[in-house]
């Protein structure tokens, strides 16, 4: 079975970056497309200092990793993606700019190339409907950060061929320490269309005074065994990133469960996005006994 030997990603920022290197890690040559050089040189900067965290935590040797930053090629169009076996679009989450990056990539590599969205909020039906073809067309979901987290959900489109995902699940077999999981196309598939509310009921119990920040994350962690807390983890993921997740999976279902909490509105309104860029739950709080 075809493995996808030369793989194209569309946008290198957090997880087009995550993901590319991911296979190149796995001995696959990829072809990583951005907007301009600046964007290409700063994406494959964050895949190098990635990498030297793990050589540095004995994960990955210096030669692997040289041999995997040597398996990356950017390029600044989409033009460039012809002879690839497989296209992953990774941009950012908007309609508008999916439509016209996927249309780009399906008009370089033609009819027959599978082409997988890494969408978290938008209808993998309705990108597939917008190209030729659409039955070679599926989501490929990683998690953040791609090259650490192991579930990958293989998303079927209503008109996604079934031996595509066959060989996407194959694909993600052959990747270190990943596990496939098909689901269908709904809002926030499985992981994110029961984590979405559950994040929503912490942010509402957190604004209704139930318990601190810091104790929230704790009780989470050590009653439940979860890595991090709930709060944590929004700031990692993003407010903003959150926000707008959930405003999808609302607008898509009109279920309760997805509707923003007002504070989570607030607090992106407020610049307050999490601890990569502004203040969010945990940043900066401290311990008071």
């Amino acid at each position: 079975m075809n493995q996808f030997h030369r793989i194209g990603v569309v946008g290198l920022g957090t997880m087009g970056g995550g993901i590319a290197q991911v296979f190149a890690m796995s001995g696959r040559d990829v072809v990583a497309v951005e907007a301009d050089r600046t964007r290409a040189e700063a994406g494959v900067a964050a895949i190098d200092a990635f990498l030297d965290g793990g050589v540095a935590r004995g994960k990955v040797s210096g030669e692997e990793k040289r041999a995997a930053l040597a398996r990356i090629t950017t390029v600044t169009s989409p033009g460039d993606l012809a002879g690839v076996d497989l296209v992953v679009e990774s941009v950012t989450e908007n309609l508008e700019v999916k439509r016209e990056v996927l249309a780009a990539a399906a008009l370089a590599v033609g009819d027959e190339t599978p082409i997988v969205t890494n969408t978290s909020a938008l209808s993998v039906t309705e990108l597939a409907a917008l190209l030729p073809n659409p039955a070679r067309v599926a989501g490929l979901h990683f998690f953040n950060p791609a090259p650490v987290m192991r579930t990958v959900e293989v998303v079927r489109a209503l008109q996604t061929d079934q031996g595509l995902v066959d060989r996407l699940v194959a694909l993600v077999n052959s990747l270190d320490g990943k596990q496939p999981v098909v689901v269908k196309d709904r809002p926030g598939f499985l992981v994110n269309a029961l984590l979405l509310p559950y994040l929503n009921d912490v942010i509402q119990e957190y604004d209704e005074g139930l318990a601190t920040a810091e104790d929230i994350d704790l009780a989470l962690k050590l009653g439940l065994g979860y890595r991090s807390g709930p709060l944590e983890m929004l700031d990692m993921i993003g407010l903003d990133v959150h926000l707008h997740a959930t405003e999808n999976a609302y607008a898509a279902t009109s279920d309760d469960r997805y509707a923003p909490p007002p504070l989570l509105r607030q607090m992106v309104a407020a610049g307050r996005l999490g601890t990569k860029n502004g203040k969010g739950f945990r940043a900066g709080e401290k311990r008071t006994r």
